[in-house]
């Protein structure tokens, strides 16, 4: 019954391991119709991007409000999201400052200009005089635009003469916009345009201004500063519109992001910017998995020329260890970083001691003259207290980095933990259960009868000898 057992475990064992090899090798794995992407994600460290700090800034002298730092994160993230960046990372970071990872990213400039961007829009009472884009402008909602003293300029040009403009009045924000009603659309010439749409009371507003304005402007204003003056060409009753002569098609996907997103309720701007090539991070893949199997190498070696039979073993078990972890890392998922392939490769040698223990173990059991069979049982019963306790020390020191990580905004950190974590939860079925399932299937067989495969100095005799000595 015993046998039976275990050929029933070693199957299970196989039938886990083929599947695992098959996520391991796979981009994607399907069941009954249902498809799911297990694309190995790599960090911006290994993939390439841009890593950006934004500090939140006071507003009227008042320090940012932990409700404020977590609305402008997560406009922030919406705006990454929209922006079509694949597996980005946006975390607050201390009291007052949002991490930005953007792996990948083609123009991280015009992506991070996005992001601290307010995105207050205002639709202003133009009157009869175009504004070109660019201008910078004041508004307010108090009355009617009248003639003021603050000055504009049109930054195209570093010597432009500042001029005097009128105080606009704001006659509807961006906060009157359903967001579900924004999108990117062309025109008939093939130029990029944004089309918005109102909600509520914003309707009524300018369906009344537009029907007695006709053939003047409504400039639409972006953080104060112009982004396109339309000339009101018939009145617009249902609150639908359209902002075109965008400077670009980038410029129009910008706008749209912002726009579906809102506004950050207050400013932000960049305290620290860097960016990792492509090439950089390919380097950094490609030493990390020579590092592995130079260590995996090594290991197995010690292993099997200490430990003999129960070495092979242990070498298979790592290898099983192996495929199923990184399956793992594929399914949940876990973005690889380069701290992360280190808590992976350092969770092998995690693997490795427990199985040094049973077998050293082992090894003190068969000098006191028992059998294999209960040389075996007894080693892995007397190591697995040791075995236990010290993988859980790790996962909770894991479970401390892991929040230090995700608290403070150290995304390193917290990769690390997270594979070092899965690692050790991982090691401990491989060490303890799959390796003990492989010794117990092999023990009826002539060979592993003979206690020299199981590593020198393992006789009664020689126990006594040192016992003496």
């Amino acid at each position: 019954m015993r046998s039976n057992t275990t050929a029933s475990l070693f199957a299970g064992i196989i039938l886990l391991t083929l599947l695992a090899l098959l996520v391991d090798f796979s981009s994607t794995v399907g069941f009954g119709g249902l498809n799911r992407d297990v694309t190995s994600r790599l960090g911006l460290d290994l993939v390439g991007g841009a890593q950006v700090v934004l500090q939140a800034q006071p507003v009227n002298g008042q320090p940012v409000t932990s409700d404020q730092l977590d609305q402008v994160r997560s406009i922030i993230e919406n705006r990454v999201n929209g922006s079509g960046v694949s597996e980005p990372l946006v975390q607050t970071q201390g009291s007052d400052r949002i991490l930005v990872e953007l792996p990948q990213v083609e123009n991280a400039d015009q992506v991070i200009s996005t992001l601290q961007q307010t995105g207050f829009l205002e639709w202003v009472d133009g009157g009869s005089t175009a504004l070109a884009p660019d201008t910078v402008i004041q508004t307010d909602r108090s009355g009617p635009s009248a003639a003021g003293t603050i000055t504009g300029t049109h930054p195209i040009s570093a010597t432009a003469t500042p001029t005097a403009t009128k105080i606009y009045h704001t006659l509807i924000t961006g906060a009157d916009l359903d967001s579900s009603g924004v999108s990117l659309g062309f025109d008939q010439l093939g130029a990029a345009q944004v089309s918005w749409k109102l909600k509520g009371a914003a309707k009524d507003v300018i369906a009344k201004f537009t029907a007695a304005n006709i053939g003047k402007y409504m400039p639409i204003i972006l953080d104060k500063k112009v982004i396109s003056s339309p000339v009101i060409q018939g009145a617009i009753p249902d609150g639908n519109g359209v902002i075109n002569s965008l400077q670009s098609t980038d410029e129009a996907k910008n706008l749209t992001v912002i726009l579906k997103y809102g506004s950050l309720p207050v400013q932000v701007t960049v305290v620290q910017q860097s960016v990792v090539g492509a090439s950089l991070g390919q380097d950094s893949i490609n030493k990390s998995v020579l590092a592995g199997i130079i260590g995996l190498a090594l290991v197995a070696f010690f292993m099997i020329f200490y430990y003999r039979l129960p070495g092979v073993i242990a070498v298979l078990a790592l290898l099983i260890y192996t495929a199923l972890t990184f399956a793992v890392f594929k399914l949940v998922p876990v973005t690889l970083t380069l701290a992360g392939l280190a808590g992976f490769i350092l969770s092998i040698g995690m693997a490795v001691d427990a199985n040094v223990l049973i077998f050293s173990r082992l090894k003190d059991e068969l000098r006191k003259g028992k059998t294999i069979g209960a040389s075996v049982t007894d080693g892995f019963r007397n190591a697995w207290p040791s075995i236990r306790d010290s993988n859980i020390s790790t996962m909770i020191t894991c479970a401390i980095l892991y929040w230090f990580g995700s608290t403070f905004g150290a995304s390193t950190l917290r990769g690390f933990a997270l594979t070092l974590g899965l690692g050790v939860i991982i090691s401990m079925f491989s060490a303890v259960f799959i390796t003990r399932v492989f010794l117990n299937l092999i023990l009826n067989l002539p060979f592993a009868q003979n206690k020299n495969m199981y590593g020198g100095d393992v006789s009664p005799h020689n126990r006594k000898a040192d016992a003496t000595a």
